[in-house]
């Protein structure tokens, strides 16, 4: 099928090529427009409990504080007095007259003394945004503007530093920052591929070749998912993921392809008739790889998270796109091309030291004759690697989360100094009494003056916001009274009351502000105190009524248990799947169980990396963080299981189809496992490192989670290529024999019987 394909695509190679590049130019004019249509928060499909407390906070109350900015001043002492108080109330009045803008909560309306800082030199406050009007993204930029123009007006304007943050400027900042890293990292990439590429190649045509294939791949990827986008959900973190793996899988797929045109050539075949060789074996391995990859990268479609699910629709696409251009655009070029692969001739003859395969016959012969050692020694390396996985812990990191060099990450850290970051996540319990109950009644007042005292006395808890702390040292007998008379309290506190008490009063708000000490990891066990409080109906005037805990950290904490609790489907399947896939391709039972095995050594042993680096910080300043995570976020396990465990698949798949094919001409397991690991070494340590280079590049990332994923596709790939690929899996089919190609064996042996 394959060489009738292969021989229909030499013959119409100028319609081809001329419809890819027709393809091509299309792409580069839209893929730009790609990072606008993406989503920055995700979230869950199915119904969670932060999201029904979001629900009802947007749909329940007067002025809700769903979704605000938080705007930080810094600058002289006595900030909230003369001319710096002057800039404070000059800034709130120009946020309250925007039309976005539904309420202000600052120093000023509250009389709080957490909204100044202790040393006087800072301040914030925060503008609650209407609901009704556009997405909270597309106002950063716009309230920004209004924060710009009162502050160029100010005479001292130099003394005062002005931020915008929250979770909606964090979004931005980070979709933006995303966007700018995969820019640079390609650029910064590409380079250096092209110099592994050309010695590789030991030729400049053959080795832009791979470069133009992998950038491809991206632009047409990231146009595709441009349009999906309109559709359904697309999260930011795909522009990192089509880079990665765009600029990998195609730089990979056409490596091999172009290895194996060029030995063709060398064999005395035609260009036309190389090319349709070339479709038949390294054509059949890129489908079969790519179709590996496709399935980790499908996998995350059960995934009930908009994150995933769109990292796995964006991974199939650009693992497709690369597949195709890799198995009709690349033959059909080289068909074209022939011997002119090889130009300049000069540079081959300088760089031919590097393709001796003397030296992989040599490490070949060896493997052959001390199996046992080698299997020894490479199961020991991965076991020493794996150990640290077994003290991993899943949860938000504690520390550079936000990407410190945007605004908004550079506001984070001015609440932070100030002591107040955990009002930019605050834990949210939403309380809603039953029918005929108000928030305000005396029974309800107690209930939450007791949830607020236990909250208060967990050493984790600065703060504690409600209709019984708006007025510090007043006991429930005048908190009664104060709420007898609606009107008056609703004139001396208006922004809290409409933010902390519904419309028709029956459901009120508890916002808890986490200590800075408390980070993000500590903070979602908070959540879970939270939720073991209420669930735990300790607290008898609370009784009947429905508790819900929400906000961002409690958003994470469902998250997490929705991905976990789907994790085990995900690798189940995986595993089946390609060990079935692999099975009928090679008509053998052996060679999938070990290629699964292997494969799952692989990942954990990058897990244990993961966990040593940023979960411990040894060695996590080589990529800008300044210590240990504490945690790992909880989608890295999923997309690096998935990710990895396809593209590790890559290697197993170029090297069993050369070892089959030899195999299948000699009919001699030992000699077709040299043959095939001497034949692929180069290519695979050559694909190696360039994977190693385009993954490790985003290890350098200013954004965590990419950091992340970046670090564990390159640190898999480093140890897939040699510990596995290059000692364990020729050492294990050594030992194992004839028994690898059982039963597909026993088929050929009653072949050349009869």
């Amino acid at each position: 099928m394959f060489e009738y394909f292969g021989r229909a695509l030499v013959r119409w190679r100028w319609i081809v090529v001329a419809i890819w590049a027709a393809i091509g130019v299309v792409a580069a004019f839209r893929a730009g427009h790609t990072v606008e249509r993406l989503d920055s928060r995700g979230g869950a499909v199915q119904v969670t409990e932060a999201r029904i407390a979001d629900s009802l906070l947007s749909e329940r109350f007067e002025r809700p504080l769903a979704e605000y900015f938080v705007v930080t001043i810094e600058g002289p002492p006595g900030i909230t007095s003369g001319a710096p108080g002057a800039l404070l109330d000059t800034l709130i009045a120009a946020t309250r007259a925007q039309s976005w803008v539904q309420g202000v909560i600052s120093a000023r309306t509250a009389g709080d003394s957490t909204f100044t800082a202790p040393d006087g030199r800072s301040t914030f406050f925060l503008a609650a945004l209407n609901d009704d009007r556009d997405s909270p993204a597309q106002l950063v930029v716009p309230m920004r503007r209004v924060i710009d123009s009162v502050v160029r007006r100010m005479p001292d304007r130099d003394q005062y530093t002005v931020r915008l943050t929250g979770r909606a400027p964090l979004d931005l900042d980070v979709r933006t920052t995303s966007a700018e890293d995969a820019t640079r990292s390609e650029r910064a990439v590409v380079p250096i591929t092209l110099a592994l590429l050309i010695l590789a190649f030991g030729a400049l045509v053959a080795a832009l070749l791979p470069i133009i294939v992998g950038v491809m791949a991206i632009t047409i990827a990231l146009t595709v998912v441009g349009i999906l986008a309109q559709i359904m959900p697309m999260s930011v973190f795909v522009l990192n993921m089509v880079s990665m793996v765009g600029l990998g899988v195609g730089i990979d797929y056409s490596l091999l392809v172009v290895t194996r045109f060029r030995e063709e050539l060398g064999h005395g075949l035609r260009p036309s008739e190389a090319a349709v060789r070339t479709v038949a074996t390294a054509g059949h391995a890129v489908v079969t790889s790519g179709m590996t990859v496709v399935v980790g990268f499908g996998a995350l479609l059960l995934t009930p998270l908009h994150e995933t699910r769109s990292v796995g629709v964006a991974g199939i696409v650009v693992v497709a796109v690369a597949v195709l251009l890799s198995t009709t655009l690349l033959p059909a070029v080289l068909a074209m091309l022939g011997p002119t692969i090889d130009r300049p001739k000069w540079l081959a003859r300088r760089l031919a030291w590097y393709h001796r395969p003397q030296i992989w016959e040599k490490w070949a012969r060896s493997l052959s004759r001390h199996p046992y050692r080698a299997l020894a020694m490479g199961a020991g390396a991965i076991a020493l690697l794996t150990a640290p996985l077994l003290l991993i812990k899943v949860g938000l990191p504690s520390r550079s989360w936000w990407p410190a060099e945007t605004e908004a990450g550079a506001g984070v850290a001015a609440l932070e100094r100030m002591g107040a970051s955990g009002y930019i996540q605050p834990v949210r319990v939403l309380i809603d009494f039953p029918e005929g109950t108000d928030a305000t009644s005396a029974t309800a007042l107690r209930g939450l003056r007791k949830l607020s005292d236990s909250l208060r006395a967990d050493p984790r808890v600065a703060d504690v916001k409600s209709l019984v702390d708006i007025s510090p040292g007043s006991g429930i007998l005048e908190y009664s009274l104060l709420y007898s008379e609606p009107d008056t309290v609703r004139a001396r506190y208006p922004d809290f009351l409409d933010a902390y008490l519904s419309r028709d009063g029956r459901a009120t708000l508890v916002d808890v502000v986490l200590h800075d000490t408390t980070s993000l990891t500590t903070g979602m066990v908070v959540v879970r105190d939270v939720r073991g409080i209420i669930q735990g109906e300790s607290i008898r005037q609370l009784r009947g009524a429905d508790v819900h805990v929400g906000g961002y950290i409690a958003g994470a904490v469902d998250f997490q248990r929705i991905l976990l609790d789907r994790f085990p489907l995900i690798i189940g399947l995986i595993l089946g799947v390609t060990a079935l896939m692999l099975a009928i391709v090679f008509r053998s039972v052996l060679v999938p169980i070990k290629a699964v095995l292997l494969n799952s050594l692989s990942v954990a042993a990058t897990f244990g990396l993961i966990v040593l680096v940023f979960q411990y910080g040894i060695g996590s300043q080589l990529f800008g963080i300044d210590g240990a995570t504490s945690a790992i976020y909880v989608m890295v396990p999923v997309l690096v299981f998935a990710v990895v465990f396809g593209l590790s698949m890559d290697y197993e798949v170029f090297l069993l189809a050369r070892i089959k094919e030899a195999y299948d001409r000699t009919g001699q397991n030992t000699l077709a496992t040299r043959e095939g690991l001497s034949a692929t070494a180069s290519v695979i340590t050559s694909a190696a490192l360039v994977m190693i280079v385009v993954f490790g590049s985003f290890a350098f990332a200013r954004i965590l989670v990419v950091q992340f994923i970046g670090f564990g596709l390159a640190v898999a790939v480093l140890l897939d290529a040699t510990i596995i690929r290059m000692v364990l899996v020729p050492s294990i089919m050594q030992i194992a024999g004839e028994w690898n190609w059982w039963p597909g064996n026993k088929r050929r042996e009653k072949r050349e019987e009869r």
